[in-house]
């Protein structure tokens, strides 16, 4: 029964500090898409309310149960929000439009993992470890501030893939020719599936992980982070 109680905790600790950063990791990451859509010329995603920290507007049932549930496993965060709506249509160039509203979202992702690596450096400047680490706040924001960088660079990189609808199919389509492009993107319809079985199966952090702890170690060498 201790046991039991002890692995409730630590699901609740592990919840709690990747809240936050994975949360507004995802929904900043559709504000993204938004915003760049509309540099590009596109006023769906503001006329739809999308452009808003509001979390309302952004979630998704599934994609919040999901982000819930691995959270509190501790194993790996993975859930997702409503895509903001675009159309191409309306950009004065559809593929180019396409392509920089698709690198928006992940770049959004690693600049948050910046800031919080920048947010972190900060803390244990003026905060030095060996005077605050015992204390629990400390921990706690420490915690939530690593898991910041963590989150986003997976997020970043994990929608880089280029497997469609992830947001690295869009960047890779657009060097196609038009009716190659087409085809590729319609794999869309399978791309969830796929994904999902890649996961299951371990294939895909396999292939990832190496890349999340080389960019994680490249932004601790970067703000001087032991």
């Amino acid at each position: 029964m201790d046991s039991l109680f002890t692995n409730f905790d630590q699901a609740l600790r592990n919840f709690s500090i990747a809240f936050i950063p994975a949360f507004l990791g995802i929904i900043l990451h559709e504000v993204g898409h938004g915003w760049m859509a509309l540099r590009q010329g596109d006023i769906t995603a503001k006329f739809m309310g999308r452009l808003t920290l509001n979390p309302i507007p952004h979630i998704d049932p599934l994609g919040l149960a999901m982000f819930v549930l691995t959270s509190l496993s501790g194993s790996f965060v993975f859930g997702w929000a409503k895509p903001v709506p675009i159309n191409p249509r309306n950009f004065a160039r559809p593929r180019q439009g396409l392509m920089w509203v698709a690198l928006a979202g992940p770049c959004t992702n690693f600049l948050l993992a910046l800031i919080c690596a920048a947010l972190l450096k900060a803390v244990i400047v003026f905060l030095p470890p060996v005077y605050w680490l015992s204390n629990p706040v400390y921990e706690f924001a420490v915690s939530t501030l690593q898991m910041g960088i963590l989150i986003n660079l997976g997020l970043g990189v994990f929608n880089l893939v280029p497997i469609p609808p992830l947001d690295g199919s869009k960047v890779v389509s657009y060097f196609l020719p038009p009716k190659a492009a087409y085809s590729y993107l319609s794999f869309g319809r399978y791309g969830f599936i796929v994904l999902i079985l890649l996961i299951a199966t371990g294939i895909l952090s396999h292939v990832l992980l190496p890349l999340l702890k080389g960019s994680f170690h490249l932004i601790l060498s970067l703000f001087a982070i032991a």
